[in-house]
């Protein structure tokens, strides 16, 4: 019997290294444990802990936390007062993307219609925490492109909502003997998250409570709303729909000091071994066969975000920022990994089109950070010596 802790203590040395490498690059050190994943699918010696049930759960619930995080940034309030400019760009970026997306999946895995729209939709999400510390060190995140960016991705998480409801009853129609239990535990999910919406002044009692016990409250929810969750094999969306209810229900002083310390928990240690997992289940041979898809997939998209987002933004943030704009939106993050991951395991994609896709999501993260940052400075948006001199420090 190989030592688990031995395992995830080399992993987390090879991400505390690679991943300050990474971070001189501006690619988030998280993405050390992907690559160490990557590494481990070409050859791994550690097979009988990495199958083991252990480290499954372990891994899973890192793919719950990182959803659980994304809730707080979902504001059904907000998302209700957003300009016209973002919720528009929002859509058309996203349908758009879903076209091509679609016809490429479609026509090269011969999937369905409707597991090739939800895989194309998976591109559209944008991994907006990705570049939200580059914005601010570049002094731009309350500008103009900054918000947009932000809110756009912000927005953009309604539609993976969506997704993950559509996934959810998609997996359980292939046993309709659970369609009756699956209705009526997303009923009983969306019922508990209107219910802490209306009780939003009961919240406010929780405002003088300390952190701790406010972190217990919060993970006492997150596992209520998940053992809901798997009576519909709809987890994912129960974990996305607690941070959603926390959001709306706690005052806002103690979410921000309770997300702190589930992000914590969770990037420091559930969600590595999450993106280690994802790395795993790559197929080598399929990279190696697909090379060209890869690479049609990331101008594809890429080029989609750029144009859409230069067309509906040049009169509304000049043409140089709106180009800035659809680079922006192309770095993704957990939730499209989380949904590829999930249509993977559920036997909705086959392993070559789930390599290619977390493949694409690898590169996009790669390039964005770097190309967003050297036109911010060459198009002089960013017109300041020593912001470029720390720019040129960390290439």
């Amino acid at each position: 019997m190989q030592n688990l802790f031995l395992f995830i203590s080399a992993a987390f040395l090879f991400t505390f290294i690679f991943g300050r490498i990474l971070e001189k690059i501006r690619v988030p050190w998280i993405f050390a444990a992907l690559i160490f994943g990557l590494l481990l699918a070409i050859y791994n010696p550690f097979n009988s802990i990495t199958d083991s049930q252990t480290f499954t759960f372990m891994a899973e619930l890192g793919m719950y936390f990182l959803l659980f995080i994304v809730g707080f940034e979902v504001s059904l309030h907000e998302l209700k007062q957003k300009e016209r400019f973002i919720l528009k760009s929002t859509f058309v970026i996203i349908f758009f993307e879903a076209i091509f997306g679609s016809l490429i999946i479609h026509y090269i895995f011969d999937c369905s219609w409707l597991v090739s729209f939800l895989v194309s939709l998976s591109f559209a999400s944008v991994g907006e925490v990705i570049l939200i510390p580059l914005l601010d060190e570049f002094k731009i995140l309350k500008t103009k492109l900054g918000r947009a960016i932000v809110d756009i991705g912000v927005t953009g998480n309604i539609i993976e909502i969506s997704m993950l409801i559509i996934v959810s009853i998609l997996i359980s129609s292939h046993n309709p003997e659970r369609i009756y239990v699956t209705l009526a535990s997303l009923t009983i999910l969306f019922l508990l998250t209107i219910g802490f919406v209306h009780f939003k002044r009961e919240g406010e009692q929780f405002r003088f409570m300390n952190v701790d016990t406010m972190f217990i409250f919060s993970i006492f929810i997150l596992f209520l709303f998940l053992s809901i969750g798997t009576y519909a094999d709809a987890a994912p969306l129960a974990a996305l729909l607690a941070g959603i209810s926390l959001k709306t229900f706690m005052h806002q002083k103690r979410l921000d000091l309770v997300e702190k310390e589930v992000k914590a928990i969770s990037y420091g240690f559930f969600a590595p071994l999450f993106f280690l997992w994802v790395g795993m289940s790559v197929s080598i041979d399929a990279l190696i066969t697909y090379p060209l898809v890869i690479l049609l997939i990331v101008v594809v998209t890429k080029s989609v975000k750029i144009i859409a987002s230069y067309f509906l933004g040049k009169k509304e943030l000049g043409k140089k920022e709106s180009i800035l704009l659809g680079i922006g939106l192309s770095v993704r993050f957990s939730t499209s990994i989380i949904i590829t991951k999930i249509l993977f395991q559920e036997g909705l994609i086959g392993v070559e089109l789930y390599s290619v896709i977390v493949s694409s999501s690898i590169i996009f993260n790669f390039i964005v950070p770097f190309l967003f940052s050297s036109l911010l400075v060459k198009w002089k948006i960013v017109n300041n010596r020593g912001i470029y001199e720390l720019l040129k420090s960390k290439i």
